[in-house]
């Protein structure tokens, strides 16, 4: 039986890591995002590798995409063993500037898309008594200003998280999430930051992280891999800090 393994967010960052992580395992990936060419390079990196992957197309907010998504695993490969919902977007807005739609746009890829994914994929996880990981952020467990509806949005991921773990115990199947602080990807680029102001960003995070640097996506790869491991067989419910410290810090 091939264990099989959904991610969003597939196309970049800690999605695109895990995609190539998970593969080292012996699972096969569906890859999902929006950036075609992106995902198919994703694929043929674990194909050349000796892996298997395939591509999904698809924005994770369209009401068929969960129907889409799952269905494609459960056709390919008989089943779904761990889903990572990995997509995510942010935004800048303070309370008295956050528009409406603006808050929903955050509200629908952070949290309600990782929601209905889990309901759909949740009879193929029961079968095979599968895993849950959501990337959340430490901005799920710390206050930031400037960033409202993205920290909103995260702490909503945090207690959806623990709230279907609860749920899901009774069938086998394990819900966790790992929180980073600031990860070197493309994740603040698209939310409107030039080059300069990334660059300024990541070298001020190394005074806001006690170990004093940025962490990688392959580093964040690296603690789901473990969540969706049989090693990790007795956690669930847990939102796990991976952060250089950060969580452990004064806001500065």
């Amino acid at each position: 039986m091939t264990r099989a393994a959904i991610v969003t967010g597939a196309s970049s960052g800690i999605g695109r890591a895990t995609c190539l992580r998970l593969a080292t395992e012996g699972m096969a990936v569906l890859a999902v995002g929006r950036n075609a060419e992106a995902l198919l390079a994703v694929c043929d990196l674990v194909v050349a590798d000796g892996g298997e992957a395939e591509a999904v197309v698809a924005d994770v907010t369209d009401a068929d995409a969960p129907r889409q998504i799952v269905e494609h695993a459960t056709t390919k490969w008989g089943g779904v063993d761990a889903l990572v919902n990995g997509a995510g977007i942010i935004a800048s807005g303070r309370v008295a500037d956050t528009a409406d739609d603006a808050f929903d746009a955050m509200m629908d890829v952070n949290l309600r898309a990782s929601f209905r994914l889990i309901r759909e994929a949740t009879p193929a996880l029961m079968a095979r008594k599968g895993s849950v990981v959501n990337v959340s952020s430490v901005a799920g467990t710390r206050s930031f200003p400037g960033v409202l509806a993205y920290c909103v949005s995260k702490a909503a991921v945090d207690q959806l998280t623990r709230c279907a773990a609860l749920d899901l115990a009774p069938h086998g199947v394990r819900v966790n999430a790992v929180n980073p602080g600031v990860v070197v990807t493309n994740l603040h680029r698209r939310s409107g930051m030039d080059e300069a102001r990334y660059a300024a960003f990541l070298e001020h995070s190394k005074a806001t992280h006690p170990l004093g640097r940025p962490g990688t996506p392959e580093e964040v790869a690296e603690l789901i891999a473990f969540l969706v491991s049989p090693a990790s067989g007795w956690i669930t419910g847990e939102t796990i800090a991976i952060d250089g410290g950060r969580h452990l810090t004064c806001l500065r």
